[in-house]
């Protein structure tokens, strides 16, 4: 008799377990990050709406640990890239490469085909290159010399950055910027927090071996599939979806605004708050669940007036306002 966890593909059918499986993954991580649960929390709900993810704060916060000790949780293939000044696209997506052998050209696959890559600090080089993202993001495929190649599923770009008043930053154009579903900020640890690193580096823990950390596959590609299935079913009431659009409206009416939240960031904002709802045990989308995923889906898709930001004033506050002030369904 066939497992009724399974179907014929023997693929996981049952979404609990899935659930289940997707939470181990903070337990896991933690294992090689300590702390930064919320920003682990934002990588699966991108890896559920088959999204992306930047991931912002200063150098030496744990951004590329996190990123791969998620591929080793998830058991995933991850290539990183270290984008500098002189990087160009095909060294990212692949070019042609002249065979002498046979006397043609071939396809030499760039480090964009992998399941999870890691644009460790994607702000560090020219537009150009950061450009060659945008139809691996989009599209989910790489076109060199007119023929189109897909890539791999799950595919996620992780992109790290640091802040933009660094020296040698280039700010990521809004065109970019909205291809991305989260923008999580990743903070300085607490005093205790940073007392428990520093323990586990005299104690031997290399971030390198992550193996030797004990970082193990908990969750499977299989567990995503049903996991996204199971997303794909929540229930979304035509009130949360006018809450959503009020949302994303009012900022495009901000005083302290030039540029408010598209469309597609209002899709962004309901696909995200299924996703949590969903992590959360529920089959439908409440409120609190929007207001939950607001802030790492829309800030990043807004833009601060110069005078706005001269005064202090920053998306994140902007954005509280507005859930503040925006009538929420009963």
């Amino acid at each position: 008799m066939m497992d009724p966890t399974t179907d014929n593909a023997g693929l996981t059918e049952d979404p609990d377990r899935a659930r289940a499986a997707l939470e181990a993954l903070r337990a896991e991580i933690a294992k090689a990050v300590v702390g930064q649960d919320p920003a682990v929390t934002g990588l699966v709900v991108a890896l559920l709406c088959r999204g992306h993810v930047l991931l912002e704060g200063v150098p030496g916060v744990a951004k590329t640990l996190l990123v791969r000790a998620l591929a080793a949780a998830l058991e995933l293939d991850t290539k990183r890239v270290q984008f500098t000044p002189d990087l160009m696209p095909s060294d990212v997506t692949g070019s042609l490469v002249y065979d002498a052998r046979t006397a043609e050209f071939s396809f030499q696959p760039g480090p964009v085909f992998t399941h999870l890559l890691l644009a460790d600090e994607i702000n560090r080089t020219p537009p150009k290159t950061q450009s060659s993202l945008l139809e691996a993001m989009e599209e989910r495929q790489v076109t060199v010399d007119g023929t189109p190649r897909p890539l791999p599923d799950p595919f996620l770009v992780a992109a790290t950055q640091n802040p933009v008043e660094y020296e040698g930053t280039y700010p990521l154009p809004e065109a970019q910027l909205d291809r991305f579903l989260l923008k999580l900020t990743i903070p300085l640890p607490s005093r205790q927090e940073e007392i428990d690193v520093l323990t586990r580096h005299a104690e031997g823990f290399n971030p390198r071996d992550l193996h030797a950390a004990g970082v193990r596959p908990v969750a499977t590609a299989a567990d995503l599939d049903a996991a996204r299935a199971a997303v794909a079913k929540t229930t979304v009431s035509p009130d949360i979806t006018a809450y959503v659009v009020d949302i994303c409206r009012a900022t495009r009416e901000s005083p302290s605004l030039t540029l408010g939240v598209s469309p597609r960031g209002a899709t962004a904002l309901l696909a995200a708050s299924r996703a949590w709802a969903w992590l959360t045990g529920r089959d439908y989308v409440i409120p609190d669940d929007v207001k939950a995923l607001a802030l790492p889906t829309l800030r990043h898709r807004v833009q601060l007036r110069p005078e706005a930001e001269m005064e202090g004033v920053t998306a994140d506050s902007v954005i509280n306002a507005i859930l503040t002030h925006v009538p929420v369904p009963r």
